[in-house]
């Protein structure tokens, strides 16, 4: 069975349809924002009345969603235009279009390592100042080695003095 045109999955009941207002509360972007986006071709599936107006089927929506996701997430805007217009149910683009999500998500995996990383060292950061406050110490105080060696043997602390010395 042959695929449906962007132009059959777009013709969708007015009654279904939402108005940029609506989109813009449902997603959370500015109007602004997503008539940025249509200009930028970011936005394929957006009707307009015979009045002018933008009306977005329940499937812009969703797609709306993908690329907030996608630049969100750090995707350049070359990037996305590219994932939308090798779309339009080409299976021959299919390929393209998952090595551009794959990439994408292989991005995203590494940050959030990164992040997961920042985090521990926060923490550390944090579960210091906790200890040397709690010990009447200003957190911006040298330490002397006595202390930082009597800091390191505190099972509390085990694990989290990464930086202490620094």
């Amino acid at each position: 069975m042959p695929r449906p045109s962007l132009a059959a999955v777009t013709a969708a009941p007015p009654e279904t349809t939402l108005g940029i207002r609506q989109v813009s509360e449902e997603t959370g972007l500015s109007i602004d924002t997503l008539r940025w986006y249509e200009r930028e071709g970011l936005l394929p599936l957006v009707e307009r009345t015979a009045g002018g107006q933008r009306r977005y089927p329940p499937a812009a929506l969703r797609f709306i969603r993908l690329v907030q996701a996608l630049r969100r997430t750090g995707m350049p805007v070359a990037d996305v235009r590219r994932f939308i217009e090798l779309g339009g149910g080409e299976l021959a683009n299919h390929p393209e279009r998952m090595a551009l999500l794959e990439q994408q998500c292989a991005q995203i995996e590494q940050r959030l390592a990164e992040l997961q990383d920042d985090l521990a060292v926060v923490r550390a950061k944090i579960a210091t100042y906790r200890h040397l406050i709690a010990r009447g110490l200003d957190c911006e105080d040298d330490l002397s080695e006595e202390l930082v060696d009597q800091l390191r043997t505190d099972e509390l602390l085990a694990g989290t003095l990464l930086d202490l010395q620094r």
